[in-house]
């Protein structure tokens, strides 16, 4: 057997024993070698320590079980974690997010294995997507709110029905045609949750101008300054949804671990839909997300 088939079996073990315990001591006999040559393989194979790659492993499983309605602290101690923040911080030493803003956004996949086999053809993540970073002033909106929650998926079901009565009641159209209006493109942002009750504020806006009165039907709010990494949905024709989707798993799941920045706390992140980018026969989203360099 070949070091990476090897290793391939052990990555694969790691997977099916994830809870359990497991430390190089036991990972190396069971690969056959001594502790000390199995830790040089493993990391010359994996690009990773023994117990580093266990330990990201059990942070992707935690992130994928964080749809659900269960306390963090209960996810956190059934991957090895003792305290809420001991697990708070190590996720966001590894998604560059605390695990409350991911679980808004996130795809509750349970994560996909690594391929030794693929590695040698493909790069990791098989997508290359770079951000712009830029820095903006208050932006200031107009539009309407629900409250939402990311447990148990609520939000996923919430905002995009909120989306769709919008589209299809008259709302649109109303907001669209008012003379305060700055700009006829769309916002979607996520505000600031509730970290009792995972409870947060998403709002379907349009940019207002300036000195302007706005009738009490409307919400209003402001978008903080604050520096964004902003992406650019692939254009597409069709499964705009799922493309937006997959587009945020890229975000939180590949992007974030290796940019060099993190989520930037108490700012909001939102999805704009530009006017020219609606009309033609692809659209595409462009997706803010407040960023700060990681020290």
């Amino acid at each position: 057997m070949s070091y990476h088939e090897a290793m391939q079996e052990i990555l694969e073990y790691i997977d099916e024993n994830i809870s359990n315990d497991l430390n190089a001591d036991i990972l190396a006999a069971r690969a056959g070698f001594s502790e000390y040559h199995f830790c040089h393989v493993f990391r010359w194979c994996i690009g990773y320590s023994v117990m580093e790659y266990v330990r990201n492993r059990r942070l992707a499983f935690a992130a994928a079980e964080l749809s659900g309605n269960r306390n963090i602290i209960d996810i956190a101690m059934d991957y090895g974690f003792e305290t809420h923040s001991g697990f708070s911080k190590a996720f966001k030493r590894y998604f560059k997010c605390p695990p409350e803003t991911y679980r808004r956004h996130a795809h509750y996949k349970v994560p996909i294995r690594l391929s030794l086999a693929q590695m040698k053809n493909y790069n990791v993540g098989g997508i290359v997507m770079e951000p712009i970073i830029k820095t903006i002033s208050t932006i200031k909106l107009a539009g309407y709110v629900i409250k939402t929650k990311n447990v148990d998926g609520e939000n996923s079901t919430d905002i995009p029905a909120f989306w769709d009565a919008y589209m299809s009641d008259g709302r649109q159209k109303k907001l669209q045609g008012e003379s305060f209006v700055k700009t006829h493109s769309e916002y979607g942002a996520c505000f600031s949750e509730d970290m009792e009750t995972g409870e947060f504020d998403y709002v379907i806006g349009v940019e207002i101008k300036d000195d302007v009165s706005i009738p009490p039907e409307y919400h209003t709010c402001e978008i903080p300054p604050a520096t964004f990494a902003v992406f650019s949905t692939p254009p597409t024709s069709e499964d705009f949804s799922d493309t937006i989707q997959g587009t945020w798993q890229f975000i939180f799941n590949d992007w974030f671990p290796s940019s060099g920045y993190e989520y930037a706390p108490g700012c909001v992140d939102f999805e704009l839909y530009k006017e020219e980018s609606m009309c033609g026969p692809e659209m595409v989203c462009e997706i803010w997300i407040p960023v700060v360099k990681v020290e």
